[in-house]
């Protein structure tokens, strides 16, 4: 990994500090770049004016035994990379032929929305559970690589 990864990779981590889930290990941080400029950036947490699990003072996957990459529907957050394209849009900033930096792989819905914004390549650090997303990156030429800290 060059200097570039490794400061976005440390923006996303700063960024995932900021998310409003409950569980410390599910922050999640993502930063969108072109041409070594960050385009936007999101965090995993409830959409505005609706309550946070910090909020609420509980998860509510972990209260209905939902396992870790399964049903990402039912959560109150709205995941970091999903935030970050949303932004894009909202802000009116082109995405397309970026790099997305995030902190964890994304999961299979965050693939697809990556994919039609035209996203190019994905830096991330930890896995996820969700081979389909990978399966999915591959058949649309997604690339893909895990970040590996210089020793």
């Amino acid at each position: 990994m060059d200097k570039w990864d490794r400061r976005f990779m440390e923006m996303a981590g700063v960024i995932a500090s900021w998310a409003s889930c409950y569980k410390q290990n599910r922050k999640i941080g993502c930063v969108i770049v072109k041409n070594k400029r960050i385009m936007t950036t999101g965090y995993n947490g409830a959409p505005a004016g609706v309550k946070t699990c910090v909020e609420r003072g509980e998860c509510l996957r972990e209260k209905l035994g939902i396992p870790s990459g399964t049903q990402h529907e039912i959560c109150y957050a709205t995941h970091a990379e999903q935030n970050a394209i949303i932004q894009a849009a909202k802000l009116g900033v082109s995405i397309d032929g970026a790099t997305l930096y995030c902190t964890h792989q994304p999961c299979t819905i965050c693939t697809k929305m990556i994919i039609n914004a035209g996203i190019k390549k994905i830096i991330y650090k930890e896995g996820y559970p969700d081979e389909f997303a990978l399966k999915i990156m591959d058949e649309a030429g997604i690339e893909i690589q895990k970040y590996e800290e210089d020793r």
